[in-house]
């Protein structure tokens, strides 16, 4: 995203709907372990923001017009298909290490957000968005948190609120300010 555009920036609504997406699952699935109510209260808070980004993002998208194109290409750039990749082997590698040889399945959303968060890292560099490294580092001290809770005792709930609801709630996070710099961009 270039801040002298005017308009909205190009991949706002995928990437929005992306993060929107990866956000409601983090918050869905990792607030199981905690006790009740709070299941229930994240899970309902977490679809209302959902709900409310989705709102926004169609009513900025629905009144704006897309920047120019840069020289990345999207989905299409092959960098973009290399960080993909290296973030699969990492998750994959890594989960199977925790699963199957450690024995330590309640860090295992720990290590989701480390990797995600890192991989936030390469997609700033690929698509020239700064806003990705801020994510990328928020996702990745989730992560390690998360590790550092486990050993400090923390049960597989605690674990899951911070690395994946934090990750759902910095997902959250990104695309609002990402549609706040939209509005901005366009009332310049």
């Amino acid at each position: 995203m270039s801040a002298g555009t005017r308009g909205r920036p190009s991949g706002l609504v995928i990437g929005s709907l992306v993060a929107i997406s990866f956000g409601t699952v983090f918050v869905l699935v990792n607030s199981g372990g905690l006790d009740a109510p709070w299941p229930l209260v994240l899970r309902v808070a977490g679809l209302l923001v959902a709900v409310l980004l989705l709102v926004t993002l169609f009513r900025v998208a629905g009144r704006e017009t897309s920047a120019p194109q840069r020289e990345a290409a999207g989905f299409m750039d092959r960098r973009y298909w290399l960080v993909v990749a290296l973030e699969a082997v990492a998750l994959l590698g890594g989960l199977s290490v925790i699963n199957n040889v450690l024995d330590r399945p309640a860090v295992a959303v720990a290590w989701v957000a480390v990797v995600v968060g890192v991989h936030f890292f390469g997609l700033a560099h690929v698509w020239w968005m700064p806003l990705y490294r801020w994510l990328g580092a928020v996702m990745a001290a989730l992560g390690l948190a998360g590790f550092v809770v486990h050993a400090l005792g923390a049960g597989a709930g605690t674990v899951g609120l911070i690395s994946g609801v934090g990750c759902g709630a910095a997902l959250f996070a990104a695309v609002a300010l990402a549609l706040r710099d939209a509005v901005r961009r366009a009332a310049a």
